[in-house]
């Protein structure tokens, strides 16, 4: 741990008392939020949104898709079955 300290920059305080980081897995995933609500508007709207849907599927085997189409938009509501799988797919699709 010496030698991790000795080679940060100056300006860099470590007051972690092990080595890496701590973070309460609580404060980044929150249990029960498993709904993804998504809007697209414009000509390919349905298209986009079908597209994520089936992604969504595809990932994940208990995932329930809704789409609702109005006049103005499409909305896509994906309900993953844990909060994890919320993010992941967020973040594999770059919706974070």
């Amino acid at each position: 741990m010496k030698s991790i300290e000795q080679a940060q920059a100056a300006n860099v305080q470590d007051t972690c008392a092990e080595c890496g980081s701590y973070v309460d897995i609580g404060t980044v995933v929150e249990e029960g939020d498993t709904l993804l609500s998504l809007t697209f508007q414009g000509e390919s709207a349905v298209a986009d949104a079908e597209a994520l849907k089936q992604l969504a599927e595809g990932r994940f085997a208990d995932v329930k898709a809704e789409l609702c189409n109005d006049e103005q938009a499409v909305t896509l509501a994906l309900t993953f079955s844990c909060s994890a799988e919320k993010m992941i797919f967020q973040l594999e699709n770059g919706l974070a």
